[in-house]
């Protein structure tokens, strides 16, 4: 029992329970009770909120609802209406537990990273395994990760196979498969096989604990609207008291003056108000997006432009290999991207593991490995391969080949470059063989994310720091229109100001330290929490957590609707008391039923602000299916092959 009676939520269960009993042995029974069995819902459920009351009137001159509900209970208990006393601290305590539990659903999905951040790490040091906290952890560590470990820090697969759940960072609930060169991150499960893994990320820096700082500033209070319901909450009570007053002196009925302030107690102002804020934050929580700020969805609903970034936001930023075109009859372009491939396998450039990483998901193999290996630094890199010389790289190495590429090919490079996309040239003893095209890979639901917004009645923009080439290039495929390209932080930062300054209010998303100010400036700031860096996370007023821009859409409509949601808790709830007063001023409500009318009101408003959590919107548009890169048959005109 004390064991109980420690637990507030439950203690609170218990007592509404007792006092709906004790209530409905009041009203439905006469067997000559010693006291009158309201009493209990009195000292159980109104106890509480008048202690409550009081010490915020005295110590901080809080005047709130509670403190009008004391008012009206204490002057029921006055004139003998126990029964509408109990009633007034039943509904009020169930009123407030409801919120409770709409904003402990609200966070629930939020406070699960917290719980999930794990305590203790297997290392493994010149061949030994240790089991040590997770917080001494170091970057470059090796650990190990066993089947249904959680995985401790951010990293690097080195070894091994494993399927991993991803769910609580992403939302997608089918396990990813994972192998050496994978991504992992902390507070994801690891489901089948056992890894090691090269730590990258740790402590403050890993995913987990990045997403605990948001948690820690999500705070609905924030929140402008709030504010207002609580500006209003301090003015109706004085309201409230004076027409009680008036109404006792002009009728001569204290009952009626009473009734008044039961009435007239701005409930539903306060409670419900926060309840949707934090009600839609536990939306946006469960379709992978943090709100850390309590306000972020009222300004969000004023958005007109949605401005991105490129480069790792609408973009998955890292270079994939998109075309391998052969310029020999001898070599087909399956040949050459594993040519490449092998030439490129010791290569720690990104354009070298890009290749590599090319060749593993077609053949599913590793690349061999070459006889002879060397860098160029500028230029690309020289390998022997199957006994023969292989140079891999850019134009300065093409050039220095003295080799060009055979005439027909030379408008497809252009073309390539046109598009903003890279090409490295394969060149063996006799010349060029072939070439490689690769491309910051536009993320699959970039264009319907865009599409949605645009929609939904919101404009989009690219704003990115490349050329002009590929920022063009990436908004044609993405379907954005509006283009600035070769920005510098301090450029997108004056972009959003003077968008902003001729009242189109923006919502910048974007992932990079670059991006910050603008994150900051905006009217909304959206990070991509997977990919983006600290400072972007920090500056924004919230972040997708899988970096799933398809949920940008689904929160521009979750904002709308939160506001809908509160207007119309307000009108209905001032309705319903303007009402109310007027029939307890004509004495058409006795003290019991003018608290059942008022209270149910706000109990209502409650329950719909709660129906946020599951709101869905518009369902979600099928994936975007991008076919394969082409490998085309040997191109001609036919040139000579590695021979």
């Amino acid at each position: 029992m004390p064991e109980l009676f420690r637990d507030e939520s439950k203690r609170t269960l218990v007592f509404m329970g007792a006092s709906m009993i004790a209530l409905a042995l009041s009203f439905f029974t006469d067997f000559g009770w010693p006291a009158d069995p309201a009493w209990v819902a009195v000292i159980l459920c109104g106890t509480p909120i008048v202690w409550g009351a009081a010490k915020g009137l005295v110590t901080e001159f809080d005047v709130k609802a509670d403190v009008l509900v004391s008012i009206a209970l204490v002057a029921s208990l006055v004139i003998g209406e126990l029964f509408a006393a109990g009633e007034v601290a039943l509904i009020m305590t169930l009123g407030g537990w409801l919120e409770e539990r709409t904003v402990a659903k609200a966070r629930a999905g939020i406070e699960k990273l917290v719980r999930l951040t794990p305590s203790v790490a297997r290392v493994v040091r010149d061949g030994e395994e240790s089991v040590v906290q997770a917080s001494e952890v170091m970057v470059g560590d090796c650990l190990r990760v066993l089947a249904g470990e959680t995985v401790p820090v951010d990293g690097v697969i080195t070894a091994g196979q494993t399927a991993v759940d991803e769910s609580v960072m992403t939302g997608e609930p089918l396990p990813v498969d994972k192998g050496p060169g994978d991504e992992v991150r902390s507070g994801t499960l690891n489901q089948f096989g056992t890894f090691d893994m090269e730590a990258k990320r740790v402590g403050e820096d890993s995913s987990i604990q990045r997403m605990v700082r948001l948690v820690e500033s999500a705070d609905a209070g924030k929140a402008k609207v709030v504010g207002l319901a609580d500006r209003w909450a301090t003015w109706i009570v004085a309201a409230a008291l004076t027409a009680a007053a008036v109404t006792g002196f002009v009728t001569g009925e204290m009952t009626r003056a009473i009734t008044v302030l039961l009435v007239f107690c701005p409930c539903a102002l306060v409670l419900a108000t926060p309840a949707a804020i934090m009600a839609g934050i536990g939306n946006a929580a469960r379709h992978g997006i943090l709100v850390s700020r309590g306000d972020t969805l009222e300004r969000l609903a004023k958005v007109k432009r949605v401005a991105f970034d490129k480069t790792g936001t609408l973009t998955f930023g890292r270079p994939a290999v998109s075309e391998v075109v052969s310029y020999s009859k001898d070599i087909s372009a399956r040949e050459l991207l594993e040519l490449a491939a092998s030439a490129e396998a010791r290569s720690e450039h990104p354009l070298g593991k890009a290749i590599a990483e090319k060749f593993r998901e077609e053949t599913g193999a590793q690349p061999a490995q070459p006889e002879a290996f060397r860098m160029i630094p500028g230029r690309g890199v020289i390998a022997t391969v199957r006994g023969a010389e292989v140079r891999i790289g850019n134009e300065a190495m093409l050039s220095e080949s003295g080799r060009p590429v055979p005439e027909p090919h030379a408008a497809g490079i252009e073309k390539a470059k046109d598009s903003g996309a890279t090409v490295v040239h394969v060149m063996g003893p006799a010349g060029p063989v072939g070439r490689l095209i690769l491309t910051d890979t536009l993320r699959p639901d970039s264009a319907a994310a865009v599409r949605a917004i645009e929609e939904a009645g919101a404009g989009t923009l690219l704003i990115t720091g490349d050329g002009q080439r590929a920022a063009s290039a990436a908004a044609s495929r993405a379907g954005i229109t509006d283009v600035m390209a070769d920005c510098l932080p301090e450029s997108k930062l004056e972009a959003i100001r003077l968008r902003e300054k001729a009242g189109e209010p923006v919502c910048m998303v974007g992932d990079g330290v670059n991006d910050a100010p603008a994150l900051k400036a905006a009217t909304v700031g959206i990070a991509m929490g997977g990919v983006g860096s600290d400072i972007a996370i920090e500056a924004a007023d919230a972040a997708l957590v899988g970096d799933d821009i398809m949920e940008i859409p689904h929160l521009l409509a979750l904002s709308k609707r939160v506001m809908r949601t509160i207007a119309v808790n307000i009108s209905a709830s001032m309705f319903l008391n303007f009402a109310a007063i007027a029939l307890a001023v004509a004495g058409w409500l006795s003290p019991v039923l003018g608290a059942l009318v008022h209270n149910a009101g706000s109990v209502a408003v409650i329950i719909n602000s709660a129906l946020l959590l599951n709101w869905k919107g518009k369902p979600r548009p099928a994936p975007a299916v991008s076919g394969a890169p082409g490998f085309p048959e040997p191109g001609d005109p036919e040139v000579p092959g590695l021979a």
